[in-house]
Protein backbone atom coordinates (compact mmCIF):
# COMPACT_ATOMS: atom_id res chain seq x y z
CA UNK A 1 0.00 0.00 0.00
CA UNK A 2 1.71 3.72 -1.06
CA UNK A 3 2.74 5.48 2.36
CA UNK A 4 2.34 9.17 2.75
CA UNK A 5 5.70 10.91 2.39
CA UNK A 6 7.28 12.36 6.00
CA UNK A 7 8.41 15.77 6.29
CA UNK A 8 12.08 14.22 6.12
CA UNK A 9 11.28 12.33 2.94
CA UNK A 10 9.76 15.50 1.37
CA UNK A 11 12.86 17.20 2.09
CA UNK A 12 15.11 15.06 1.09
CA UNK A 13 13.21 14.82 -2.37
CA UNK A 14 13.27 18.14 -2.47
CA UNK A 15 17.06 18.48 -2.71
CA UNK A 16 17.37 15.45 -4.98
CA UNK A 17 15.26 17.42 -7.33
CA UNK A 18 16.62 20.80 -6.74
CA UNK A 19 19.74 18.37 -8.02
CA UNK A 20 18.35 17.26 -11.28
CA UNK A 21 17.50 20.22 -12.14
CA UNK A 22 20.64 22.04 -11.84
CA UNK A 23 22.57 18.90 -14.19
CA UNK A 24 20.10 19.77 -16.63
CA UNK A 25 21.05 23.40 -16.63
CA UNK A 26 25.00 22.28 -16.93
CA UNK A 27 24.41 19.54 -19.43
CA UNK A 28 22.21 21.94 -22.02
CA UNK A 29 25.10 23.48 -23.42
CA UNK A 30 27.91 20.69 -22.47
CA UNK A 31 29.55 18.73 -24.80
CA UNK A 32 27.67 16.32 -26.98
CA UNK A 33 28.71 12.49 -26.18
CA UNK A 34 29.80 10.51 -29.05
CA UNK A 35 26.80 8.47 -30.11
CA UNK A 36 28.85 5.15 -30.57
CA UNK A 37 30.13 5.21 -26.87
CA UNK A 38 28.43 4.11 -23.92
CA UNK A 39 27.47 8.01 -21.58
CA UNK A 40 30.04 7.42 -19.04
CA UNK A 41 30.38 10.97 -18.35
CA UNK A 42 26.58 11.31 -17.78
CA UNK A 43 26.39 8.04 -16.13
CA UNK A 44 28.92 9.46 -13.42
CA UNK A 45 27.22 12.81 -13.32
CA UNK A 46 24.08 10.71 -11.91
CA UNK A 47 25.42 8.79 -9.96
CA UNK A 48 27.05 11.73 -8.03
CA UNK A 49 23.70 13.52 -7.48
CA UNK A 50 23.05 9.93 -5.22
CA UNK A 51 20.51 9.18 -8.89
CA UNK A 52 21.59 5.15 -8.54
CA UNK A 53 20.88 4.62 -5.02
CA UNK A 54 18.05 6.98 -4.31
CA UNK A 55 15.97 4.00 -6.09
CA UNK A 56 16.18 1.96 -3.40
CA UNK A 57 13.54 1.03 -0.80
CA UNK A 58 14.05 3.50 2.80
CA UNK A 59 15.01 0.86 4.76
CA UNK A 60 18.17 0.38 2.24
CA UNK A 61 19.00 3.86 2.39
CA UNK A 62 16.99 4.85 -0.81
CA UNK A 63 13.79 7.51 -0.90
CA UNK A 64 11.53 4.59 -1.95
CA UNK A 65 10.13 6.17 -4.96
CA UNK A 66 8.06 3.23 -5.85
CA UNK A 67 6.33 3.55 -2.50
CA UNK A 68 3.53 7.21 -3.00
CA UNK A 69 2.52 9.11 -5.48
CA UNK A 70 4.71 11.91 -4.88
CA UNK A 71 7.84 9.31 -5.12
CA UNK A 72 6.75 8.19 -8.47
CA UNK A 73 6.13 11.53 -9.50
CA UNK A 74 10.12 12.24 -8.99
CA UNK A 75 11.13 8.76 -10.44
CA UNK A 76 9.43 10.12 -13.32
CA UNK A 77 11.36 13.20 -13.80
CA UNK A 78 14.75 11.18 -13.23
CA UNK A 79 13.57 8.95 -15.90
CA UNK A 80 12.52 11.94 -17.83
CA UNK A 81 15.37 13.72 -17.68
CA UNK A 82 17.73 10.94 -18.34
CA UNK A 83 15.98 10.51 -22.09
CA UNK A 84 16.21 13.77 -22.39
CA UNK A 85 19.96 14.25 -21.45
CA UNK A 86 20.80 11.13 -23.80
CA UNK A 87 18.02 8.43 -24.86
CA UNK A 88 20.97 5.31 -24.14
CA UNK A 89 21.19 6.97 -20.66
CA UNK A 90 17.84 6.40 -19.39
CA UNK A 91 17.66 2.77 -20.93
CA UNK A 92 20.27 1.90 -19.11
CA UNK A 93 18.74 3.83 -15.92
CA UNK A 94 15.43 2.28 -16.30
CA UNK A 95 16.98 -1.35 -16.63
CA UNK A 96 18.97 -0.15 -13.43
CA UNK A 97 15.66 1.01 -11.78
CA UNK A 98 13.50 -2.29 -12.85
CA UNK A 99 16.86 -4.63 -11.07
CA UNK A 100 15.85 -2.48 -8.07
CA UNK A 101 12.26 -2.98 -7.87
CA UNK A 102 12.35 -6.50 -8.90
CA UNK A 103 14.65 -7.37 -5.95
CA UNK A 104 12.41 -4.97 -3.72
CA UNK A 105 9.54 -7.02 -4.36
CA UNK A 106 10.98 -10.48 -4.74
CA UNK A 107 14.28 -10.77 -2.74
CA UNK A 108 14.84 -11.13 1.03
CA UNK A 109 15.96 -8.83 2.94
CA UNK A 110 19.32 -10.01 2.81
CA UNK A 111 19.51 -10.14 -1.04
CA UNK A 112 18.04 -6.06 -0.83
CA UNK A 113 20.98 -5.76 1.27
CA UNK A 114 23.66 -6.99 -1.03
CA UNK A 115 22.00 -5.06 -4.12
CA UNK A 116 21.88 -1.95 -1.73
CA UNK A 117 25.81 -2.52 -1.21
CA UNK A 118 26.55 -2.41 -4.68
CA UNK A 119 24.18 1.01 -5.57
CA UNK A 120 26.08 2.12 -2.66
CA UNK A 121 29.06 2.48 -4.57
CA UNK A 122 27.63 3.87 -7.46
CA UNK A 123 27.60 0.10 -9.27
CA UNK A 124 25.15 -0.19 -12.43
CA UNK A 125 22.88 -2.35 -12.11
CA UNK A 126 21.30 -4.61 -15.77
CA UNK A 127 18.79 -6.58 -16.46
CA UNK A 128 19.29 -9.10 -18.72
CA UNK A 129 17.15 -11.35 -19.90
CA UNK A 130 17.32 -11.87 -23.34
CA UNK A 131 18.93 -15.33 -24.29
CA UNK A 132 22.18 -15.69 -26.51
CA UNK A 133 23.41 -19.38 -28.05
CA UNK A 134 23.28 -21.32 -25.98
CA UNK A 135 20.68 -19.98 -23.41
CA UNK A 136 21.88 -19.15 -19.97
CA UNK A 137 20.64 -22.69 -17.85
CA UNK A 138 21.80 -23.17 -13.85
CA UNK A 139 22.61 -26.17 -12.03
CA UNK A 140 22.65 -26.65 -8.38
CA UNK A 141 25.19 -28.36 -6.28
CA UNK A 142 24.99 -28.08 -2.87
CA UNK A 143 24.89 -24.62 -1.35
CA UNK A 144 26.42 -23.27 -5.04
CA UNK A 145 25.01 -22.93 -8.58
CA UNK A 146 26.50 -23.12 -11.86
CA UNK A 147 25.74 -21.67 -14.81
CA UNK A 148 25.93 -21.91 -18.80
CA UNK A 149 25.16 -19.93 -21.26
CA UNK A 150 25.20 -16.20 -22.67
CA UNK A 151 22.92 -13.42 -22.70
CA UNK A 152 23.03 -11.96 -26.43
CA UNK A 153 20.98 -8.33 -25.91
CA UNK A 154 23.07 -6.97 -22.27
CA UNK A 155 22.53 -3.34 -22.64
CA UNK A 156 25.29 -1.07 -21.52
CA UNK A 157 27.68 -4.71 -21.06
CA UNK A 158 31.39 -2.63 -20.08
CA UNK A 159 29.34 0.22 -17.42
CA UNK A 160 27.60 -2.88 -15.56
CA UNK A 161 28.75 -4.13 -12.50
CA UNK A 162 25.97 -6.43 -11.18
CA UNK A 163 23.27 -7.63 -13.44
CA UNK A 164 19.89 -9.36 -12.74
CA UNK A 165 19.71 -12.40 -14.99
CA UNK A 166 16.87 -14.93 -16.24
CA UNK A 167 17.68 -18.83 -16.30
CA UNK A 168 15.99 -21.70 -16.68
CA UNK A 169 16.69 -24.59 -13.67
CA UNK A 170 17.11 -28.22 -14.12
CA UNK A 171 13.10 -28.55 -14.19
CA UNK A 172 12.54 -26.00 -16.65
CA UNK A 173 11.25 -23.66 -14.69
CA UNK A 174 12.50 -19.67 -15.23
CA UNK A 175 14.06 -18.02 -12.36
CA UNK A 176 16.39 -14.53 -11.86
CA UNK A 177 19.66 -14.54 -10.62
CA UNK A 178 21.53 -11.68 -9.00
CA UNK A 179 25.07 -11.63 -10.78
CA UNK A 180 28.04 -9.96 -10.39
CA UNK A 181 29.52 -9.07 -13.88
CA UNK A 182 32.66 -7.04 -15.65
CA UNK A 183 35.06 -9.65 -16.30
CA UNK A 184 36.05 -8.67 -20.04
CA UNK A 185 37.12 -12.01 -21.25
CA UNK A 186 33.28 -12.75 -20.90
CA UNK A 187 32.38 -9.91 -23.19
CA UNK A 188 30.88 -10.45 -27.09
CA UNK A 189 29.82 -8.40 -29.37
CA UNK A 190 25.84 -7.56 -29.94
CA UNK A 191 23.33 -8.30 -31.82
CA UNK A 192 24.63 -5.98 -34.86
CA UNK A 193 24.90 -2.60 -35.42
CA UNK A 194 21.74 -0.95 -34.72
CA UNK A 195 20.39 1.99 -36.39
CA UNK A 196 20.03 3.94 -33.36
CA UNK A 197 20.90 3.41 -29.23
CA UNK A 198 24.06 2.51 -30.29
CA UNK A 199 25.28 4.59 -27.41
CA UNK A 200 23.50 2.05 -24.85
CA UNK A 201 26.37 -0.50 -25.27
CA UNK A 202 24.81 -3.53 -26.33
CA UNK A 203 26.74 -6.64 -25.83
CA UNK A 204 26.70 -10.09 -24.90
CA UNK A 205 27.92 -12.11 -22.04
CA UNK A 206 29.09 -15.49 -21.59
CA UNK A 207 28.01 -16.96 -18.29
CA UNK A 208 29.59 -20.73 -18.65
CA UNK A 209 31.25 -21.59 -15.46
CA UNK A 210 29.95 -18.57 -13.53
CA UNK A 211 29.39 -20.07 -9.72
CA UNK A 212 27.61 -18.12 -6.70
CA UNK A 213 25.76 -18.62 -4.11
CA UNK A 214 22.11 -20.33 -4.49
CA UNK A 215 20.98 -17.39 -2.24
CA UNK A 216 21.18 -14.86 -5.28
CA UNK A 217 18.08 -17.08 -6.62
CA UNK A 218 16.20 -13.81 -6.69
CA UNK A 219 12.06 -15.04 -5.42
CA UNK A 220 10.24 -17.88 -6.95
CA UNK A 221 10.16 -20.15 -10.40
CA UNK A 222 7.74 -17.22 -12.66
CA UNK A 223 8.53 -14.61 -10.64
CA UNK A 224 10.14 -12.90 -13.28
CA UNK A 225 6.64 -13.05 -15.32
CA UNK A 226 4.07 -12.23 -12.77
CA UNK A 227 1.90 -9.45 -13.30
CA UNK A 228 1.04 -6.98 -12.76
CA UNK A 229 4.44 -6.04 -12.39
CA UNK A 230 5.77 -7.54 -15.39
CA UNK A 231 3.49 -5.34 -17.74
CA UNK A 232 3.43 -2.44 -15.27
CA UNK A 233 6.92 -1.78 -14.99
CA UNK A 234 6.54 -0.67 -18.96
CA UNK A 235 5.66 2.66 -17.87
CA UNK A 236 9.67 3.82 -17.23
CA UNK A 237 10.20 3.35 -20.29
CA UNK A 238 7.59 5.74 -21.25
CA UNK A 239 9.27 8.38 -18.80
CA UNK A 240 12.24 7.71 -20.42
CA UNK A 241 10.60 8.05 -24.36
CA UNK A 242 9.23 11.16 -23.29
CA UNK A 243 12.57 12.67 -22.33
CA UNK A 244 13.16 11.53 -26.00
CA UNK A 245 10.54 14.23 -26.92
CA UNK A 246 11.32 16.80 -24.71
CA UNK A 247 14.82 17.29 -26.45
CA UNK A 248 13.18 16.63 -29.75
CA UNK A 249 11.26 19.71 -28.90
CA UNK A 250 13.25 21.32 -27.81
CA UNK A 251 15.48 21.33 -30.55
CA UNK A 252 13.30 22.06 -32.92
CA UNK A 253 12.36 25.53 -31.23
CA UNK A 254 15.90 26.07 -31.00
CA UNK A 255 16.82 25.47 -34.91
CA UNK A 256 13.98 27.31 -36.01
CA UNK A 257 14.33 30.45 -33.58
CA UNK A 258 18.13 30.63 -34.74
CA UNK A 259 16.89 30.56 -38.28
CA UNK A 260 14.54 33.14 -37.44
CA UNK A 261 11.90 31.02 -38.68
CA UNK A 262 9.62 30.34 -35.31
CA UNK A 263 7.31 33.25 -35.85
CA UNK A 264 6.12 32.23 -39.60
CA UNK A 265 2.37 30.57 -39.04
CA UNK A 266 3.47 27.30 -40.92
CA UNK A 267 6.17 26.60 -38.65
CA UNK A 268 4.12 27.84 -35.49
CA UNK A 269 1.42 25.02 -36.15
CA UNK A 270 3.73 22.66 -36.28
CA UNK A 271 5.68 23.87 -32.81
CA UNK A 272 1.87 24.05 -31.26
CA UNK A 273 1.27 20.71 -32.27
CA UNK A 274 4.55 19.34 -31.53
CA UNK A 275 3.66 20.83 -27.95
CA UNK A 276 0.31 19.06 -28.09
CA UNK A 277 2.17 15.88 -28.40
CA UNK A 278 4.83 15.70 -25.87
CA UNK A 279 2.29 16.73 -23.93
CA UNK A 280 -0.31 14.25 -24.51
CA UNK A 281 2.09 11.80 -23.94
CA UNK A 282 3.36 13.41 -20.71
CA UNK A 283 -0.33 13.12 -19.34
CA UNK A 284 0.30 9.31 -20.36
CA UNK A 285 3.08 9.12 -18.27
CA UNK A 286 1.90 10.48 -15.40
CA UNK A 287 -0.96 8.50 -15.51
CA UNK A 288 0.80 4.95 -15.97
CA UNK A 289 2.79 6.13 -13.45
CA UNK A 290 -0.27 6.64 -10.76
CA UNK A 291 -1.91 3.53 -11.64
CA UNK A 292 1.51 1.29 -11.18
CA UNK A 293 1.32 2.49 -7.55
CA UNK A 294 -2.57 2.12 -6.51
CA UNK A 295 -2.38 -0.87 -4.69
CA UNK A 296 -6.27 -1.12 -4.45
CA UNK A 297 -6.48 -1.77 -8.64
CA UNK A 298 -6.97 -4.55 -9.56
CA UNK A 299 -3.78 -6.36 -11.54
CA UNK A 300 -5.73 -6.24 -15.04
CA UNK A 301 -6.33 -3.07 -14.44
CA UNK A 302 -3.14 -1.63 -13.84
CA UNK A 303 -1.79 -3.72 -17.03
CA UNK A 304 -4.23 -2.16 -19.20
CA UNK A 305 -3.78 1.59 -18.06
CA UNK A 306 0.40 1.08 -18.53
CA UNK A 307 -0.06 -0.85 -21.91
CA UNK A 308 -2.67 1.97 -22.86
CA UNK A 309 0.03 4.96 -21.99
CA UNK A 310 3.03 2.70 -23.71
CA UNK A 311 0.90 2.90 -27.14
CA UNK A 312 -0.14 6.72 -26.23
CA UNK A 313 3.70 7.36 -25.80
CA UNK A 314 4.59 6.02 -28.72
CA UNK A 315 2.27 6.85 -31.00
CA UNK A 316 2.45 10.71 -30.08
CA UNK A 317 6.62 10.34 -30.32
CA UNK A 318 6.18 8.83 -33.95
CA UNK A 319 3.94 11.86 -34.87
CA UNK A 320 6.63 13.99 -33.40
CA UNK A 321 9.90 12.67 -35.52
CA UNK A 322 7.97 13.31 -39.17
CA UNK A 323 6.88 16.64 -37.41
CA UNK A 324 10.20 18.15 -37.03
CA UNK A 325 11.79 16.50 -39.97
CA UNK A 326 9.02 18.72 -41.84
CA UNK A 327 10.30 21.74 -40.05
CA UNK A 328 13.95 21.49 -40.46
CA UNK A 329 14.12 20.05 -44.09
CA UNK A 330 16.63 18.36 -44.85
CA UNK A 331 19.27 19.75 -42.13
CA UNK A 332 17.43 17.25 -40.00
CA UNK A 333 18.78 14.65 -41.79
CA UNK A 334 22.46 15.55 -41.32
CA UNK A 335 24.12 12.61 -39.76
CA UNK A 336 25.47 13.59 -36.36
CA UNK A 337 23.21 16.56 -35.93
CA UNK A 338 22.12 16.32 -32.73
CA UNK A 339 18.26 16.69 -34.02
CA UNK A 340 19.17 13.40 -36.31
CA UNK A 341 20.99 11.39 -33.81
CA UNK A 342 17.53 11.57 -31.20
CA UNK A 343 15.35 11.62 -33.65
CA UNK A 344 17.40 7.66 -35.03
CA UNK A 345 17.39 6.52 -31.14
CA UNK A 346 14.08 7.65 -30.31
CA UNK A 347 12.72 5.01 -33.20
CA UNK A 348 14.85 2.63 -32.25
CA UNK A 349 14.15 3.14 -28.68
CA UNK A 350 10.47 2.85 -29.01
CA UNK A 351 10.68 -0.83 -31.17
CA UNK A 352 9.31 -2.91 -27.90
CA UNK A 353 7.52 -6.04 -28.62
CA UNK A 354 4.12 -6.80 -29.36
CA UNK A 355 2.72 -3.38 -29.62
CA UNK A 356 -0.71 -5.04 -31.32
CA UNK A 357 -1.10 -7.28 -29.34
CA UNK A 358 0.01 -4.68 -26.01
CA UNK A 359 -3.06 -2.42 -27.21
CA UNK A 360 -5.14 -4.65 -27.97
CA UNK A 361 -5.15 -6.49 -24.71
CA UNK A 362 -5.78 -3.37 -22.90
CA UNK A 363 -8.61 -2.24 -25.09
CA UNK A 364 -10.03 -5.36 -23.76
CA UNK A 365 -9.97 -5.42 -20.35
CA UNK A 366 -11.65 -1.79 -20.66
CA UNK A 367 -14.34 -3.47 -23.03
CA UNK A 368 -15.29 -5.18 -19.83
CA UNK A 369 -14.69 -2.84 -17.19
CA UNK A 370 -15.50 0.60 -16.10
CA UNK A 371 -13.02 3.33 -16.59
CA UNK A 372 -11.55 3.99 -12.94
CA UNK A 373 -12.58 7.44 -11.68
CA UNK A 374 -9.91 8.42 -9.36
CA UNK A 375 -6.59 7.61 -10.22
CA UNK A 376 -4.66 9.51 -7.58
Amino acid sequence: MPVAPTLAFQDTLSRFRNALRLLEKQEEHGPVDDEENFPSRLLQKIAEIGALSATLPVENGGLGLHDSPVGMEALSELLRLAGRLNLALGRCLEGHINVVRLVSLYGSAQQRAVLAEYLQHNILAGIWVTDGTPPVALVRSGNEIRLTGQKGFASAVRAVGVALITARTEHGDTVMVLVPVGEKARMGPGPGHLTGMSGSGTGSYDFTGVVVPSTNIIGKPGDYLRQPEFSAGAWRGSAVALGGMDHLVHLLLDELRGRGRASNPHQQVRIGEALILRETASMWVRRAAMAACNSHAEAGETVAIVNLARIAVEQAALALIPLVQRGLGVMAFVRGRPVERVMRDLATYLRQPAPDETLTEAAGWFTEHEWPKDMT
